[in-house]
């Protein structure tokens, strides 16, 4: 009869998360995972074709729903372009929150991207993330100035390393294990904090 690899390939999964949270990427021991999944070594390589494959397999399902998440809240605000006035824009806007509540839906997942990630092509992704975010915002204010908005053209290097100190205060929940009424609290900390800046670069 064969064998049912299905319970194998779980042993494995799990053996790799608590490996990566513990040791990080490039410490990671394919010796000490394949030990806790209760096979040989070469037995990996049967489910998977590298350590950072597994990697992957653990992280990339979040991302793509993290991806999803964002393209949601971007037709919201692409949405409402022609339904708001300068004094109500970005009015009962929570991106950051609903940012924040997606992370702490996948807590574990966010751990190994944002603080054990080096070595793999998620180390990163604060970067890729922010210049996503580059990408949109400039989209959305080009569609503002065209629905008759005043927007101000801000400076490219300034907007980049601001967009990107936002991301990265977001992840900092994670670098810093708060709790998820602790980081909620936080996202809206932010949200108060960023929002008036935003505003004042973009003349709005």
């Amino acid at each position: 009869m064969p064998r049912d690899k299905t319970q194998t390939h779980e042993r494995i999964i799990e053996a790799a998360k608590k490996e990566f949270m513990e040791y990080g990427f490039t410490d990671a021991s394919l010796r000490r995972i394949a030990a806790k999944a209760g096979i040989q070594v070469g037995g990996l390589y049967k489910h998977f074709s590298s350590k950072e494959e597994m990697f992957s397999v653990l992280v990339e399902p979040t991302i793509e729903g993290l991806m999803a998440c964002c393209h949601m809240i971007e037709k919201d605000y692409f949405d409402d372009i022609g339904k708001v006035t300068a004094g109500s824009l970005w009015e009962d806007k929570t991106e950051t929150v609903r940012f924040m509540e997606y992370i702490y839906d996948h807590f574990d997942e966010f751990k190994l991207i944002v603080c054990r990630s080096q070595g793999t092509k998620y180390e990163n992704f604060a970067h890729d993330i922010a210049k996503l975010e580059e990408e949109v915002t400039i989209r959305y204010m080009n569609e503002l100035k065209k629905s008759g908005f005043a927007v101000n053209d801000a400076d490219e290097k300034e907007f980049h390393l601001l967009v990107t100190a936002n991301v990265e205060a977001i992840l900092q929940a994670v670098v810093h294990d708060f709790t998820r009424d602790e980081a909620l609290h936080y996202a809206h900390t932010l949200e108060n904090f960023y929002l008036p800046g935003w505003k004042a670069m973009f003349g709005l």
